[in-house]
């Protein structure tokens, strides 16, 4: 199973890990597994048409996945994938 590295402010859905795994060929299964484990955390990462949301970058391992095939994205079991919501300020 791939590893999920859960930002602070999604941890509230994951019981405060900051790691979890979670099965899946693409990144796109993986990402809806976790919200099949974790209640509430997809609509945060996953718009209503399923798509990533703009305000949120996934990294699959060190390459962002909009440069890779998206939510098409192969996974292995021993990636990593990390969700980094933007952050906005003035």
């Amino acid at each position: 199973m791939a590893k999920v590295r859960i930002p602070t402010p999604l941890r509230g859905f994951t019981r405060n890990q900051d790691e979890v795994a979670a099965p899946g060929a693409t990144v796109g299964e993986v990402l809806r597994e976790l919200e099949k484990r974790f209640p509430g955390i997809g609509p945060r990462v996953l718009d209503d048409k399923g798509a990533v949301r703009r305000y949120v970058n996934v990294f699959l391992n060190e390459e962002d996945i909009r440069f890779l095939e998206e939510l098409e994205t192969p996974v292995k079991d021993a990636d990593r994938i990390t969700l980094i919501p933007a952050i906005a300020g003035g």
